[in-house]
């Protein structure tokens, strides 16, 4: 997947599933592309721990979603 942010980043997001015992197994990957000065704070800001907390945060909501059929509502969001 391909998304622009116009003025700020061009970002491509990558996701492959593998099976996993009775379930499976994803591996995410995204690129971010500066397009500009906000871009530029954006990406500096995307550290590896922002991304370890970005990706626990993302597999609790899909996993509320899949198990419960509604979205996970996260207080002060």
């Amino acid at each position: 997947m391909i998304k622009i942010t116009p003025a700020a980043t061009a970002c491509k997001l990558s996701i492959q599933l593998r099976p996993v015992g009775n379930g499976s197994e994803a591996t995410i990957s995204y690129t971010h592309t500066s397009l500009g000065p906000q871009g530029d704070a954006f990406v500096a800001s995307f550290t590896e721990e922002y991304y370890r907390q970005f990706m626990r945060d993302w597999e609790a909501r899909i996993n509320h979603y899949l198990s419960r059929g509604s979205l996970l509502r996260i207080a002060g969001r």
